[in-house]
C-alpha cells in the first residue's frame, strides 16, 4: 500500500469513527459511493461499513463483481430507476429507497417471482417543491395508496425523501419532520406493511435527519470525501 493509499484508508476510518459516534443505536448508515472505485469501499468494509449506496444499476454490478469476496455487503440502490432496468435491479439489489411512481412500483410488482424475490422497498416521497427530483407528492401517494395494497408481492418498508438545495435550516427541519409525521399517518391505515423504515438525510443535513426520526441515512461525502 502506497502512502497515499494508506492516508486515505486512514482518513475513511476516520471518518466513520466519527460519525458513528454521532449516531444513535439502530440508525443505518448506507456509505454513498457513487462514482467512486471499489477500492474505497474495501476501506469503508474494513473500518465496519456493511452498507454501500449507489445510483446506477451499473455501477453495481461492477462493484460487486470486483467485491465479490465480500459477500455480507448489504446493497442499497437510491437513484432513478427506469423500467427497463428492474429486473436488474431485483437480481443485484438488496434495498431499492426510490420508488417513486406506481407505475414504477408495479413494474416491480411484475418482476418479481418465487426466484426473484421483492428487496426490501422504499416509496420516494416529496414534501416539498423539487423539479429536480422524482417521487410522489403526500397527497398524491394517498390517492395511490389502495392500487399499491393491491400489488401484493411488494416488500414495502418505509419512506425516502430528500429535502430540495436551498432550504434553510429551518425549513429543511421542519420537511423531516413532516416526513416523519406522514409516515405515521400511513401507518394507521396500512393493511400489509408495517412502514417502520424512514431513510432520510444526506451529508449536509443528516443531524437534522437524525433529530427527526431517520431510521437510515445516506451519506457519500461524509464518509468518502469530495468526489
Amino acid at each position: 500500500m502506497s502512502e497515499t493509499e494508506f492516508t486515505n484508508s486512514a482518513q475513511i476510518a476516520r471518518r466513520i469513527a466519527e460519525l458513528r459516534s454521532e449516531l444513535p443505536e439502530g440508525v443505518r448508515t448506507i456509505a454513498v459511493s457513487k462514482y467512486k472505485p471499489a477500492a474505497v469501499i474495501r476501506e469503508a468494509y474494513a473500518a465496519g461499513i456493511r452498507d454501500i449506496g449507489e445510483s446506477r444499476i451499473q455501477e453495481v454490478i461492477e462493484k460487486r463483481q470486483l467485491l465479490a469476496d465480500l459477500p455480507d455487503i448489504t446493497w442499497h440502490f437510491i437513484g432513478h430507476l427506469q423500467s427497463n432496468k428492474v429486473n436488474a435491479a431485483l437480481a443485484n439489489v438488496d434495498w431499492i429507497h426510490s420508488v417513486d411512481s406506481l407505475k414504477l412500483a408495479r413494474r416491480i410488482n411484475h418482476a418479481i417471482t418465487s426466484d426473484v424475490p421483492s428487496p426490501k422497498l422504499c416509496l420516494q416521497v416529496k414534501f416539498a417543491p423539487d423539479p429536480d427530483k422524482f417521487g410522489w407528492e403526500a397527497d398524491e401517494l394517498l390517492r395511490d395508496w389502495d392500487e399499491l395494497e393491491v400489488l401484493d408481492r411488494l416488500d414495502v418498508r418505509g419512506l425516502m425523501t430528500i429535502a430540495p438545495l436551498g432550504l434553510t435550516e429551518d425549513e429543511t427541519r421542519a420537511l423531516f419532520e413532516r416526513a416523519r409525521q406522514f409516515l405515521q399517518e400511513l401507518r394507521v391505515n396500512a393493511k400489509r406493511w408495517s412502514l417502520e423504515d424512514l431513510s432520510m438525510g444526506m451529508s449536509n443535513d443528516y443531524r437534522l435527519a437524525i433529530a427527526a426520526g431517520a431510521t437510515a441515512i445516506r451519506v457519500g461525502r461524509t464518509i468518502f470525501g469530495e468526489r
